[in-house]
């Protein structure tokens, strides 16, 4: 269970602070809801709390996990499929399991297939994305400006003589 003020994960949508617990009625079900701010997009997300397990909420990285992330993101692209569909399938996968670290997987790949090779408007829309939820989980860790981290992130990336 998780309080009022802890920094939380969201998969599929990123990190925010769960700023209250409320009791809703919604379609005539009463049911207690986290209300989470998403500070990127300054959007307010309501999780109902039986539903937690199902969605995969999770608290955010620790600082040290920051540089397992940066390590992830300067290591060698692995090679992946050829096939768009398998690649874009196994990527959303990735994101879906609101592990950081998956999601920051994909977000060197397709980075690094950005730079060689361009990308499909499917996947440079999955690439804003995963940089979003990267991003705001970083935020939630780090006290540095959004737009630092973002160039942060391309830069260690993009350093690559891959």
């Amino acid at each position: 269970m998780f309080s009022i003020g802890d920094k939380v994960v969201y998969p599929m949508h990123g990190a925010g602070i769960i700023e209250s617990i409320e009791e809703k009625e919604i379609l005539g079900d009463k049911k207690k809801y986290y209300v989470m701010n998403m500070p990127i997009g300054d959007i307010k997300v309501m999780i109902p709390l039986d539903n937690v397990e199902r969605v995969g909420l999770r608290d955010v990285i620790t600082k040290s996990a920051v540089y397992q992330v940066i390590e992830i993101l300067q290591s060698a692209d692995e090679v992946s499929s050829t096939n768009w569909n398998r690649r874009y399938r196994a990527n959303m996968e990735k994101i879906k399991s609101g592990d950081v670290f998956s999601v920051a997987e994909v977000v060197r790949s397709l980075l690094i297939r950005e730079r060689d090779k361009g990308l499909s408007s499917g996947e440079r829309k999955m690439l804003e994305s995963a940089k979003q939820i990267l991003l705001s989980e970083l935020l939630m860790v780090q006290d540095i400006d959004g737009n630092e981290i973002i160039a942060n992130l391309e830069n260690l990336i993009c350093a690559q003589d891959i």
